[in-house]
């Protein structure tokens, strides 16, 4: 088969594409033709070495995959030849990744793709919506009624967040440029909110009322003075973004509110919750309720292209899909 690999962590130019042995499943495993995949972020960590993670060398590239089953081991009942399927937890902790033309899954790891729902928009919205879940559900722990804050909200995660806030009752205050405010009152939010405004932390501390009960803010600047001000007795602040911030903590007020801060990387959740996050994801997409707001197809060869493309963060809500069938088409949006 043909996969993008690396032989060593660094830049991207490091990404080679070519043949690559074709994996074989073990008695728990599955064996996926893959459709399409993507890149993240995180992606271009792991290749770097800034995420520290066990890899096999040569080691091929990517997390997020959507695909056909071709056979499933006897451990692994419930996957039938040709089903739909997909899975976000690939490329990391032993696993090889997700750009290649065959790849093996983990059962645990791997779920059906809804009857009706694109590949392409699946795969684009696997990795943020896991994100977005975590962030709300396993360490926010957001209850129907409270205010969340979501900053960033016009971003692929921040969508996300807002789309799955509201679904769970939850009133959201998202921040964004002025272009992006429209579209975040589409996946409806309660207010929008300049970021550029100079006295943010006021303004949403204003709109919130009694503050907000969750804040979460996926640019990574973390400016938790302003975090704190805008918080509610007893709100939580989720730290899910910005590898090499490193913000101070205003103790004071911060305790006297009782407040918390946790942070997480959905590369260390439980494959129980990314399979709880895998069942609100599938609704959501079943629903047409989750899905990416602009993707652009390449071939999986040009992976090295969307490696360097995410790094120099030009992408504003693009998310870039690599397709296994297309090497030879023009890439389109």
């Amino acid at each position: 088969m043909r996969a993008a690999y690396v032989e060593e962590l660094g830049p991207p130019e490091r990404i080679r594409f070519g043949e690559f042995p074709t994996p074989e499943p073990g008695p728990t495993d599955v064996l996926v033709d893959v459709i399409a995949t993507t890149v993240n972020p995180v992606d271009t960590f792991v290749r770097k070495g800034v995420f520290p993670t066990a890899l096999p060398f040569p080691f091929v590239v990517g997390r997020d995959m959507v695909g056909r089953v071709v056979r499933a081991g006897p451990g692994a009942p419930g996957f039938g030849v040709d089903d739909l399927v997909w899975t976000n937890s690939l490329g990391h902790e032993g696993r090889q990744g997700a750009a290649a033309e065959r790849v093996v899954v983990a059962a645990d790891r791997l779920y059906r793709l809804p009857q009706g729902v694109d590949p392409v928009d699946a795969v684009a919205v696997a990795h943020p919506a896991g994100t977005a879940h975590l962030a709300l559900f396993t360490h926010g722990q957001v209850r129907p009624g409270e205010t969340v804050f979501v900053g960033g909200a016009a971003g692929n995660v921040g969508s996300a967040l807002v789309t799955m806030a509201v679904d769970a009752g939850a009133r959201v205050i998202a921040s964004c440029g002025p272009r992006d405010a429209e579209y975040c009152r589409t996946l409806g939010a309660a207010e929008v909110v300049d970021y550029h405004e100079p006295d943010l932390a006021a303004t949403v501390a204003r709109r919130a009322g009694r503050g907000v009960d969750l804040h979460i803010d996926t640019f990574g600047d973390h400016d938790l003075d302003a975090a704190v001000e805008m918080l509610a007795p007893r709100g939580r602040i989720v730290l899910l973004a910005g590898v090499r911030s490193r913000p101070q903590l205003p103790a004071g007020p911060f305790f006297m509110k009782d407040a918390s801060v946790l942070g997480f990387v959905i590369s260390h959740a439980s494959t129980d919750e990314l399979a709880r996050a895998a069942v609100s994801i599938n609704r959501l997409l079943a629903e047409k309720r989750l899905r990416p707001r602009a993707t652009q197809t390449l071939p999986l060869s040009a992976t090295r292209e969307a490696h360097v493309r995410m790094e120099k963060g030009e992408l504003h809500g693009k998310r870039l899909v690599l397709l296994t069938n297309t090497e030879e088409e023009e890439a389109s949006s």
